[in-house]
């Protein structure tokens, strides 16, 4: 195979996007990746991430690629599992603690810090809207965390999630308690369980 074929291999692989990363790694150097971007018309939508002209725009792979250390929360996971009824506006997403955040906030993306131990609880690979592979907690951990930001989120949302988590057939109540005594919502969580269940 080509320099090129393995070049528009890899665009085809991940639905019109090429990383410069995924490039190097297939033994393609970089003034050759240079030339095929210009060749091609493809879009520089992050550093190192390039688009397809008949791409699908994918605002959640980008993000992903810009900030591989995020993991997308509370509502944007609700999305991406499929139980919440509408796209969120803002991205929510959540990094370590100490973390800089300060470009994901210019951007108008909601960011949540969690303490290192909890940080990797309940990550998944998911896919965005696009058909890309971005991380997102799972549904137990989601709800666990919009119970600990119930503050800031909208309560008809929080009661449509966990009503919709009950009524999942591979529900893992357990897992979800589990996550709730480790956030500090039990009491909270299990109230809610109590009356919908």
């Amino acid at each position: 195979m080509t320099n090129k074929e393995t070049l528009k291999y890899l665009v085809e692989l991940n639905n019109g996007f090429l990383k410069t990363a995924d490039a190097v790694a297939a033994g393609v150097s970089r003034p050759v990746l240079g030339d095929f971007v210009r060749e091609h018309g493809l879009e520089r939508v992050a550093h190192g991430l390039y688009m397809a002209q008949d791409a699908w725009e994918d605002e959640l792979f980008v993000i992903q690629v810009r900030y591989p250390q995020a993991v997308f929360s509370h509502e944007t996971a609700l999305y991406l599992s499929n139980l919440a009824n509408r796209e969120p506006a803002p991205v929510s997403l959540t990094l370590r603690s100490g973390t800089n955040s300060a470009g994901l906030s210019k951007q108008g993306i909601k960011v949540y810090k969690v303490k290192d131990e909890l940080f990797g609880e309940g990550i998944l690979e998911v896919r965005s809207p696009s058909g890309n592979t971005v991380r997102a907690y799972n549904v137990e951990r989601t709800i666990c965390d919009l119970f600990r930001s119930r503050r800031n989120i909208e309560i008809q949302d929080l009661q449509d999630a966990v009503r919709a988590y009950i009524r999942l057939k591979e529900k893992n109540i357990p897992l979800l308690m589990r996550y709730a005594t480790a956030f500090s919502v039990e009491r909270i969580v299990r109230q809610y369980l109590e009356v919908l269940l």
